[in-house]
C-alpha cells in the first residue's frame, strides 16, 4: 500500500539490522542480583553480556540492551566495546547527546577505536555539527584509508560542509573498492545533483533505483534529482510508484521551491531533509 510521506521521506536511507542468535539461558535483569548471578546460576561473564545486549538491540529492546552493555562495561572496565555498543543503541533511540558521551567514554579507553570514531562522527553529523566530525574521521581514515564505508561517511561530512568536490572524490574512491555499493552510489548521485550535474546523477542512480530490487528511498531520491533538473513528468511518474498523489503533489511543489534557491541554500535545504546517519 502506498504511504502518505512528505518531503522528509526523500532522503531516508533504509538501514538493515542483522539479527543475532540468543542462547536459551535464564537472565533476570535484577539490579539487586549478587555477583552477576541470575538466581543461582553461573555468573554472567563479559562475552555473554555483550551477546545478550546485541540480541536485545537487534529485536528493538533498547533499554535492556543498554543495561546489559553497562553491566558488561562494569565487568571489563577497560574495554571500549561496551561503550561503543551503548552509543550505537542510544543513536537508535534518538538520544544523540547521550550517545556522544558513550563514544567519548569508549575513546577514553581506546583512542583509535574505529567504531567509536565513526560513531562520534555520525553523532556530530546527526546534531548538525559536521565541522566537529572532521577530527574523528581524520583519525579513522589514517588507520583505514581503503574502507568503503568510512569513505562514504567522510564524503557525507564533506557534503554537509559544502565541499562537494571532495565528497565526490571520496564516493568515487569508495566505488572503486566496492563497485555498485548502494549507499556510495546514492550519495554520489545526490552530491552530483547538489552541484548541478543532474545528468550524471541520473545515470548513476537510475540502474539501481529502477531495478526490481530498487528501494523507495532510491526511487524517491531519483525523483528528487529529476525534480531539481526540472523534469517534472519523470519526477511525478517515479513519485507515484511509492506515494499517494497528494504526497507527490506536495513533493513536486517542493522541488520547484528548491530550484528557486541559491545553490548554497538548496544544498543546505536538501541535506536538512536528513539522510539517516545511523545507516552509514
Amino acid at each position: 500500500m502506498k504511504r502518505r510521506i512528505g518531503a522528509a521521506f526523500l532522503m531516508s536511507v533504509l538501514s538493515s539490522v542483522g539479527l543475532l542468535g540468543c542462547e536459551d539461558a535464564p537472565l533476570h535483569l535484577d539490579p539487586l542480583s549478587i555477583n552477576g548471578r541470575d538466581g543461582g546460576g553461573a555468573p554472567v561473564d563479559y562475552s555473554k553480556l555483550m551477546h545478550l545486549g546485541a540480541a536485545a538491540h537487534a529485536v528493538g529492546d533498547f533499554q535492556n540492551a543498554v543495561s546489559l552493555y553497562r553491566r558488561a562495561g562494569a565487568t571489563e572496565p577497560r574495554a571500549a566495546a561496551p561503550f561503543v555498543a551503548i552509543g550505537n543503541t542510544l543513536m537508535d533511540m534518538g538520544q544523540v547527546n547521550e550517545a556522544l558521551i558513550a563514544y567519548q567514554e569508549a575513546l577514553a579507553r581506546e583512542s583509535r577505536d574505529p567504531e567509536a570514531l565513526r560513531g562520534l562522527a555520525k553523532a556530530y553529523l546527526k546534531t548538525a555539527r559536521p565541522e566537529l566530525a572532521g577530527q574523528p574521521l581524520a583519525i579513522a581514515y589514517q588507520d583505514n584509508p581503503n574502507d568503503p564505508k568510512l569513505l562514504q561517511l567522510v564524503g557525507v561530512a564533506d557534503d554537509f560542509l559544502g565541499q562537494h568536490g571532495e565528497a565526490q572524490a571520496r564516493y568515487r574512491r569508495g566505488l572503486e573498492l566496492a563497485p555498485g555499493d548502494p549507499g556510495l552510489s546514492l550519495n554520489l548521485a545526490l552530491s552530483l545533483a547538489l552541484t548541478g550535474n543532474y545528468d550524471e546523477a541520473i545515470t548513476r542512480l537510475s540502474p539501481m533505483a529502477l531495478a526490481a530490487s530498487g528501494t523507495p528511498s532510491q526511487r524517491q531520491t531519483l525523483a528528487l534529482v529529476y525534480g531539481l533538473k526540472g523534469d517534472i513528468r519523470s519526477a511525478e511518474k517515479l513519485g507515484l510508484v511509492d506515494l499517494e498523489p497528494s504526497a507527490v503533489k506536495h513533493n513536486l511543489a517542493y522541488y520547484e521551491t528548491l530550484r528557486r534557491l541559491s545553490p548554497e541554500a538548496r544544498s543546505k535545504a536538501i541535506r536538512a531533509l536528513g539522510a539517516d546517519i545511523r545507516s552509514l
